[in-house]
C-alpha cells in the first residue's frame, strides 16, 4: 500500500523485494530519488523509535522559513498562548456572546499578509500541530474583512510560534481501531456562532481507548446558530462522525476491519439523545442532521459514550483558553 501526495510517495510493504519491484518499474518511465529509512514524507521530518514502538512527527526548519517570509522576530517575552483568550466574568449567570470588532479596517496589502499568514501555517497545524487550529479557524473567519484586531492576532500566533519553534505529534503503535473525542462551546464566536472541535485517533477497542497522537483534528465554527449547548454538543458529534466515515472506509480497505468506532463527549444530554435513553419531548425541534447519528449508531457504526469534561481532549479545540491553560496542559511531547 502506499500514499501518494504530488510526487511524494509513502510506501508500506511486507517484504523489500515487493517495493524494489513498484521502484523498477516506475524508474522505466520517471526519475524516482529513494528514502528507505522513511525520515522525510510531504514535508514532514519523521523520527522512528523502534524500540518504543513510536514515531514522532514535526517540520524542522518550516517554522524559521514562515518568521523570515514575514519578517517576524522572536518576541522578547515568551508567548504561551496563539490566540487572545475570553476574558472570565466572575458570578455571571449570563452567557454573553462576544462583541462585535469595531476597529479599522486593514487595507488591501494587510488583508493579504493575513490570507497568507493562514495558508502558511494551516499546513503546518494540520501535519505536526494541532494546538494552532483554533486560533487559524478564528483568523480564517476574519481574513476577508479583517481589522487591526484581526493583525494583532495574527501576530500573537507568530509569537507563539516563535515561542515553539519545533511542537509535534507522537504516535504510538495500536491496534488501529479508530476513536474520537467530541466537544463544543455554546454561542463563543461573534454573530451567535458556536464552535466544534474534535480529536480523532487510532487505538484499542476498549471500553474508554487509550489517548494517542491525533490523525485528524476539527476546530470549527458552526455554520448555523444552535438553540442550545445540547445541541451544539450533538452537532459537534454529527460533523465528527461525518469525518470519521470515510477513515473507517479507509481503514476497512487497509486490512484493519473496525468494529463500533467510540465517541467520547461530556454532554449527558447529547448521548442520551443519540443513545436513544432520554424521554423525548422536544427534540423534534432540533437540527434535522442530528438525526443522522441514531441512524449510525443502529447501523453499528459507532458506540457513543460519556465522559466528565476533563478528559475529553476536543475541548482544547472549541475556546480560547487563557495562557495559563496552555502550560499546565502542555505535553513533555506533543501528541
Amino acid at each position: 500500500m502506499f500514499v501518494l501526495i504530488v510526487d511524494d510517495f509513502g510506501i508500506e510493504y511486507c517484504d523489500r523485494r515487493h517495493a524494489e519491484h513498484l521502484l523498477t518499474a516506475l524508474q522505466e518511465t520517471y526519475k524516482v530519488t529513494t528514502d528507505w529509512t522513511g525520515t522525510k514524507f510531504a514535508g514532514i521530518d519523521i523520527a522512528w523509535d523502534y524500540k518504543l514502538r513510536t514515531c514522532r512527527l514535526t517540520m524542522n526548519a518550516y517554522i524559521a522559513d514562515v518568521l523570515l517570509k514575514y519578517g517576524h522576530t522572536k518576541p522578547d517575552k515568551p508567548q504561551h498562548a496563539p490566540h487572545k483568550h475570553r476574558e472570565i466574568v466572575y458570578g455571571a449567570k449570563t452567557q454573553l456572546i462576544p462583541d462585535a470588532d469595531t476597529s479599522e479596517p486593514l487595507d488591501v496589502a494587510g488583508i493579504k499578509r493575513i490570507q497568507g499568514i493562514v495558508g502558511s501555517l494551516l499546513y503546518y497545524a494540520r501535519a505536526v500541530d494541532n494546538k494552532l487550529l483554533v486560533a487559524l479557524s478564528a483568523l480564517s473567519s476574519q481574513q476577508a474583512k479583517a481589522t487591526a484586531n484581526t493583525a494583532l492576532a495574527a501576530n500573537q500566533l507568530l509569537d507563539y510560534v516563535a515561542t515553539y519553534p519545533a511542537d509535534g505529534i507522537t504516535y504510538r503503535a495500536s491496534s488501529m481501531i479508530l476513536a474520537a473525542h467530541s466537544d463544543a462551546s455554546f454561542l463563543t464566536e461573534p454573530g451567535s456562532r458556536s464552535r466544534a472541535g474534535a480529536y480523532i485517533f487510532l487505538s484499542e477497542d476498549d471500553p474508554i481507548p487509550r489517548i494517542n497522537g491525533p490523525i485528524l483534528t476539527i476546530a470549527t465554527i458552526i455554520k448555523y446558530v444552535m438553540a442550545s449547548a445540547a445541541e451544539a454538543e450533538l452537532a459537534a458529534l454529527y460533523l465528527t462522525a461525518r469525518e470519521m466515515i470515510p477513515l473507517r472506509n479507509a481503514l476497512d480497505e487497509m486490512g484493519w476491519p473496525q468494529p463500533k468506532s467510540p465517541i467520547q463527549t461530556d454532554n449527558s444530554t447529547a448521548t442520551g439523545f443519540v443513545n436513544d435513553t432520554i424521554i423525548q419531548r422536544r427534540i423534534k425541534m432540533l437540527w434535522m442532521r442530528l438525526h443522522w447519528l441514531r441512524c449510525r449508531a443502529a447501523q453499528g457504526q459507532f458506540r457513543f459514550y460519556w465522559d466528565k469534561g476533563t478528559h475529553n481532549l476536543a475541548d482544547y479545540s472549541t475556546k480560547h483558553h487563557p495562557p495559563a491553560y496552555h502550560l499546565a496542559h502542555r505535553p513533555t511531547h506533543a501528541g
